[in-house]
Protein backbone atom coordinates (compact mmCIF):
# COMPACT_ATOMS: atom_id res chain seq x y z
CA UNK A 1 0.00 0.00 0.00
CA UNK A 2 2.97 2.59 0.82
CA UNK A 3 4.55 1.61 -2.05
CA UNK A 4 1.36 2.54 -4.33
CA UNK A 5 0.63 5.27 -2.92
CA UNK A 6 4.02 6.57 -3.49
CA UNK A 7 3.72 5.97 -6.90
CA UNK A 8 1.04 7.66 -6.97
CA UNK A 9 2.19 10.71 -5.47
CA UNK A 10 4.93 10.95 -7.69
CA UNK A 11 2.58 10.87 -10.47
CA UNK A 12 0.38 13.63 -8.99
CA UNK A 13 3.63 15.33 -8.53
CA UNK A 14 4.55 15.28 -12.36
CA UNK A 15 1.27 16.20 -13.18
CA UNK A 16 1.68 19.46 -11.19
CA UNK A 17 4.81 19.99 -12.51
CA UNK A 18 3.72 19.83 -16.09
CA UNK A 19 0.80 22.54 -15.25
CA UNK A 20 2.98 25.06 -14.23
CA UNK A 21 5.39 24.00 -17.13
CA UNK A 22 2.32 25.19 -19.41
CA UNK A 23 1.46 27.90 -17.05
CA UNK A 24 4.82 29.22 -17.55
CA UNK A 25 4.50 29.13 -21.13
CA UNK A 26 2.07 31.83 -21.43
CA UNK A 27 -0.72 31.06 -24.23
CA UNK A 28 -1.44 34.58 -26.13
CA UNK A 29 -5.58 35.49 -25.76
CA UNK A 30 -7.68 34.30 -27.96
CA UNK A 31 -9.16 36.06 -30.89
CA UNK A 32 -10.98 39.03 -31.27
CA UNK A 33 -13.86 40.06 -33.66
CA UNK A 34 -12.87 43.42 -33.73
CA UNK A 35 -9.26 44.02 -33.91
CA UNK A 36 -9.43 44.74 -37.58
CA UNK A 37 -8.44 48.98 -37.98
CA UNK A 38 -6.74 50.97 -40.74
CA UNK A 39 -7.09 50.76 -44.67
CA UNK A 40 -6.02 47.75 -46.36
CA UNK A 41 -1.81 47.49 -46.46
CA UNK A 42 0.20 47.59 -49.08
CA UNK A 43 3.86 47.52 -49.09
CA UNK A 44 4.36 51.06 -49.76
CA UNK A 45 2.19 51.98 -46.57
CA UNK A 46 4.00 49.63 -44.26
CA UNK A 47 7.32 51.28 -45.53
CA UNK A 48 6.01 54.19 -44.95
CA UNK A 49 7.35 56.22 -41.62
CA UNK A 50 4.19 56.59 -40.75
CA UNK A 51 1.09 54.92 -41.04
CA UNK A 52 -2.64 55.94 -41.31
CA UNK A 53 -3.54 57.38 -37.60
CA UNK A 54 -1.56 60.82 -36.24
CA UNK A 55 -0.37 60.25 -33.18
CA UNK A 56 0.73 62.31 -29.78
CA UNK A 57 3.17 61.20 -26.92
CA UNK A 58 3.70 61.68 -23.27
CA UNK A 59 6.70 61.15 -21.02
CA UNK A 60 6.61 59.02 -17.74
CA UNK A 61 8.98 59.26 -15.27
CA UNK A 62 10.44 55.87 -14.31
CA UNK A 63 10.36 56.40 -10.52
CA UNK A 64 8.75 53.75 -8.22
CA UNK A 65 7.51 52.08 -11.27
CA UNK A 66 10.33 49.31 -11.80
CA UNK A 67 11.44 50.71 -15.08
CA UNK A 68 13.36 54.10 -16.31
CA UNK A 69 11.87 57.34 -17.80
CA UNK A 70 10.22 57.05 -20.75
CA UNK A 71 7.72 57.79 -23.68
CA UNK A 72 4.07 56.78 -24.72
CA UNK A 73 3.26 56.93 -28.03
CA UNK A 74 -0.68 56.89 -28.72
CA UNK A 75 -3.26 57.58 -31.93
CA UNK A 76 -5.37 60.02 -31.57
CA UNK A 77 -7.85 59.47 -34.72
CA UNK A 78 -9.00 55.95 -34.07
CA UNK A 79 -11.41 54.61 -31.57
CA UNK A 80 -12.04 51.72 -29.51
CA UNK A 81 -9.38 49.70 -27.39
CA UNK A 82 -5.44 48.75 -28.98
CA UNK A 83 -2.99 46.20 -28.47
CA UNK A 84 -0.22 47.49 -26.20
CA UNK A 85 3.74 47.28 -27.07
CA UNK A 86 6.90 47.67 -24.84
CA UNK A 87 9.57 48.15 -26.32
CA UNK A 88 13.44 47.91 -24.83
CA UNK A 89 16.88 48.69 -25.59
CA UNK A 90 19.98 46.93 -24.79
CA UNK A 91 23.30 47.10 -22.55
CA UNK A 92 24.67 50.16 -22.32
CA UNK A 93 22.14 52.02 -24.27
CA UNK A 94 19.26 54.27 -24.19
CA UNK A 95 15.70 54.41 -25.22
CA UNK A 96 16.81 56.35 -28.46
CA UNK A 97 18.19 53.71 -29.64
CA UNK A 98 14.91 52.18 -30.08
CA UNK A 99 12.57 55.31 -30.47
CA UNK A 100 11.68 54.88 -33.81
CA UNK A 101 9.49 51.84 -33.22
CA UNK A 102 7.57 54.49 -31.08
CA UNK A 103 5.49 56.88 -33.51
CA UNK A 104 5.58 53.89 -36.45
CA UNK A 105 4.04 51.55 -34.42
CA UNK A 106 1.32 53.75 -32.69
CA UNK A 107 0.58 55.81 -36.60
CA UNK A 108 -1.01 51.46 -37.19
CA UNK A 109 -2.93 51.67 -34.02
CA UNK A 110 -0.88 50.60 -30.95
CA UNK A 111 -0.21 52.28 -27.66
CA UNK A 112 3.51 51.81 -27.68
CA UNK A 113 6.25 52.46 -25.09
CA UNK A 114 9.75 53.20 -25.76
CA UNK A 115 11.46 52.42 -22.23
CA UNK A 116 15.12 53.80 -20.86
CA UNK A 117 15.91 50.79 -18.39
CA UNK A 118 16.29 51.17 -14.28
CA UNK A 119 20.33 51.08 -15.26
CA UNK A 120 21.98 50.57 -18.42
CA UNK A 121 23.86 47.68 -16.95
CA UNK A 122 20.37 45.73 -16.52
CA UNK A 123 20.80 41.98 -17.67
CA UNK A 124 18.19 40.43 -20.08
CA UNK A 125 16.35 38.75 -16.71
CA UNK A 126 15.72 42.12 -15.67
CA UNK A 127 14.71 43.82 -18.70
CA UNK A 128 12.45 41.25 -19.21
CA UNK A 129 10.71 42.35 -15.31
CA UNK A 130 10.79 45.89 -17.10
CA UNK A 131 9.19 45.13 -20.13
CA UNK A 132 6.26 43.11 -18.27
CA UNK A 133 6.11 46.43 -15.50
CA UNK A 134 5.79 48.32 -18.82
CA UNK A 135 2.81 46.45 -19.96
CA UNK A 136 1.22 46.95 -16.93
CA UNK A 137 1.83 50.75 -16.24
CA UNK A 138 -0.43 50.87 -19.93
CA UNK A 139 -2.63 48.86 -18.31
CA UNK A 140 -3.65 50.72 -15.66
CA UNK A 141 -3.17 53.99 -17.33
CA UNK A 142 -6.08 52.56 -19.50
CA UNK A 143 -8.24 52.64 -16.45
CA UNK A 144 -7.59 56.09 -15.30
CA UNK A 145 -9.55 58.90 -16.97
CA UNK A 146 -7.18 61.20 -15.88
CA UNK A 147 -4.65 59.78 -18.54
CA UNK A 148 -4.27 60.69 -22.30
CA UNK A 149 -4.49 56.95 -22.93
CA UNK A 150 -8.04 56.36 -20.63
CA UNK A 151 -9.67 53.12 -22.05
CA UNK A 152 -7.46 52.98 -25.33
CA UNK A 153 -5.61 49.85 -24.10
CA UNK A 154 -6.83 45.57 -24.41
CA UNK A 155 -5.70 44.30 -21.67
CA UNK A 156 -5.45 40.70 -23.33
CA UNK A 157 -3.33 42.13 -26.62
CA UNK A 158 0.07 42.98 -25.61
CA UNK A 159 3.59 42.77 -27.69
CA UNK A 160 7.18 43.12 -26.95
CA UNK A 161 10.30 44.42 -28.86
CA UNK A 162 14.13 44.39 -27.14
CA UNK A 163 16.99 44.71 -28.82
CA UNK A 164 20.40 43.42 -27.81
CA UNK A 165 19.82 42.12 -24.25
CA UNK A 166 16.27 43.69 -24.80
CA UNK A 167 16.06 41.50 -27.09
CA UNK A 168 16.73 37.96 -24.60
CA UNK A 169 14.56 40.02 -22.02
CA UNK A 170 11.59 39.61 -24.71
CA UNK A 171 12.16 36.10 -24.98
CA UNK A 172 12.56 35.64 -21.78
CA UNK A 173 9.45 37.56 -20.73
CA UNK A 174 7.06 35.08 -23.40
CA UNK A 175 8.10 32.32 -20.92
CA UNK A 176 6.85 34.45 -18.09
CA UNK A 177 3.08 35.97 -19.26
CA UNK A 178 0.73 35.68 -21.30
CA UNK A 179 1.73 38.19 -24.55
CA UNK A 180 0.72 37.75 -28.50
CA UNK A 181 3.91 38.91 -30.23
CA UNK A 182 7.43 39.14 -29.96
CA UNK A 183 9.88 40.78 -32.09
CA UNK A 184 13.67 39.92 -30.10
CA UNK A 185 15.83 42.43 -32.62
CA UNK A 186 20.04 41.12 -32.52
CA UNK A 187 19.06 39.69 -29.57
CA UNK A 188 21.19 38.41 -26.74
CA UNK A 189 20.72 36.10 -24.13
CA UNK A 190 23.79 33.48 -22.22
CA UNK A 191 23.11 30.42 -20.04
CA UNK A 192 20.38 28.61 -19.46
CA UNK A 193 17.09 29.08 -21.18
CA UNK A 194 13.51 27.85 -21.57
CA UNK A 195 12.78 29.39 -24.94
CA UNK A 196 11.71 25.75 -26.10
CA UNK A 197 8.35 26.61 -23.78
CA UNK A 198 7.77 30.04 -26.14
CA UNK A 199 4.19 30.02 -28.06
CA UNK A 200 4.25 33.63 -28.38
CA UNK A 201 4.63 34.11 -32.05
CA UNK A 202 8.20 35.52 -32.44
CA UNK A 203 9.94 37.39 -35.22
CA UNK A 204 13.57 37.66 -34.91
CA UNK A 205 15.38 40.10 -36.59
CA UNK A 206 19.04 39.10 -36.95
CA UNK A 207 22.36 41.46 -38.34
CA UNK A 208 24.63 39.36 -40.61
CA UNK A 209 27.45 40.55 -39.30
CA UNK A 210 27.25 40.63 -35.60
CA UNK A 211 30.12 40.41 -33.50
CA UNK A 212 28.14 41.38 -30.30
CA UNK A 213 25.59 39.08 -30.32
CA UNK A 214 26.51 36.46 -33.28
CA UNK A 215 24.05 34.95 -35.23
CA UNK A 216 25.61 31.19 -34.66
CA UNK A 217 25.04 31.71 -31.55
CA UNK A 218 22.32 33.84 -30.59
CA UNK A 219 19.17 34.70 -32.86
CA UNK A 220 19.99 31.07 -35.05
CA UNK A 221 19.70 28.94 -32.18
CA UNK A 222 17.12 30.74 -30.09
CA UNK A 223 14.92 31.07 -33.74
CA UNK A 224 15.45 27.10 -34.09
CA UNK A 225 14.45 26.57 -30.21
CA UNK A 226 11.22 28.05 -30.60
CA UNK A 227 8.86 25.01 -30.82
CA UNK A 228 7.78 24.43 -34.61
CA UNK A 229 3.99 24.43 -33.68
CA UNK A 230 4.37 28.35 -32.55
CA UNK A 231 4.07 31.06 -35.20
CA UNK A 232 7.77 32.27 -35.63
CA UNK A 233 9.62 34.03 -38.51
CA UNK A 234 13.27 34.86 -38.44
CA UNK A 235 14.43 37.92 -40.65
CA UNK A 236 18.49 38.38 -40.84
CA UNK A 237 19.63 41.92 -42.53
CA UNK A 238 22.22 42.06 -44.72
CA UNK A 239 26.00 42.97 -43.51
CA UNK A 240 23.96 44.34 -40.66
CA UNK A 241 25.97 45.64 -37.81
CA UNK A 242 24.70 44.81 -33.86
CA UNK A 243 22.58 47.71 -34.38
CA UNK A 244 21.10 47.06 -38.05
CA UNK A 245 17.42 47.58 -36.20
CA UNK A 246 18.67 50.55 -34.55
CA UNK A 247 17.24 53.86 -34.62
CA UNK A 248 18.78 56.42 -37.54
CA UNK A 249 20.18 52.66 -39.35
CA UNK A 250 18.90 52.52 -43.46
CA UNK A 251 16.80 49.34 -42.60
CA UNK A 252 14.02 50.89 -40.64
CA UNK A 253 11.23 50.69 -44.07
CA UNK A 254 11.95 47.26 -44.16
CA UNK A 255 11.88 46.76 -40.69
CA UNK A 256 8.87 48.29 -40.37
CA UNK A 257 7.37 46.72 -43.21
CA UNK A 258 8.15 43.24 -41.52
CA UNK A 259 7.96 44.57 -37.62
CA UNK A 260 4.54 46.26 -38.22
CA UNK A 261 3.14 43.23 -40.08
CA UNK A 262 3.95 40.72 -37.33
CA UNK A 263 1.98 43.27 -34.76
CA UNK A 264 -0.91 43.79 -36.50
CA UNK A 265 -1.60 40.15 -37.47
CA UNK A 266 -0.84 38.55 -34.05
CA UNK A 267 -1.76 41.27 -31.67
CA UNK A 268 -4.64 42.35 -33.82
CA UNK A 269 -5.70 39.26 -35.48
CA UNK A 270 -5.68 40.84 -38.68
CA UNK A 271 -5.12 38.33 -41.56
CA UNK A 272 -4.72 40.91 -44.15
CA UNK A 273 -0.60 41.52 -42.99
CA UNK A 274 -0.18 37.48 -43.84
CA UNK A 275 0.84 38.06 -47.08
CA UNK A 276 3.38 40.26 -46.29
CA UNK A 277 4.90 37.66 -43.58
CA UNK A 278 4.64 34.32 -45.35
CA UNK A 279 5.46 33.19 -49.02
CA UNK A 280 8.59 32.86 -51.60
CA UNK A 281 10.99 35.13 -52.45
CA UNK A 282 11.88 37.08 -49.25
CA UNK A 283 15.64 37.24 -50.06
CA UNK A 284 15.05 38.43 -53.54
CA UNK A 285 15.23 41.90 -51.29
CA UNK A 286 18.84 42.57 -51.43
CA UNK A 287 19.06 43.82 -47.70
CA UNK A 288 17.54 40.43 -46.46
CA UNK A 289 20.15 37.62 -46.39
CA UNK A 290 18.35 35.15 -45.14
CA UNK A 291 14.58 34.58 -44.18
CA UNK A 292 12.63 31.56 -42.43
CA UNK A 293 8.88 31.47 -41.50
CA UNK A 294 6.77 28.45 -40.38
CA UNK A 295 3.70 29.63 -42.50
CA UNK A 296 0.87 29.33 -43.06
CA UNK A 297 -0.73 32.13 -40.21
Amino acid sequence: MNARFSISKIFLLAASLLASSYAFSASPSAPCSNCTRGPNPTVASLKSSSGPFSTAKFSVSGYLKGFGNSTVYYPTNTTGKMGAIAVIPGYLSYESSIEWWGPRLASHGFVVMTMNTNTIYDQPDSRATQLSKALDYLISQSGSSSSPIYNKVDSTRLGAIGWSMGGGGSLKLATQRSINAIIPQAPYYAGLSNFNQINTPALILACESDVVAPVATHASPFYNKIPNATPKAFLEINNGSHFCANSGYPDQSLLGLYGISWMKRFIDFDSRYSQFLCGPNHEADYSISEYRENCNY
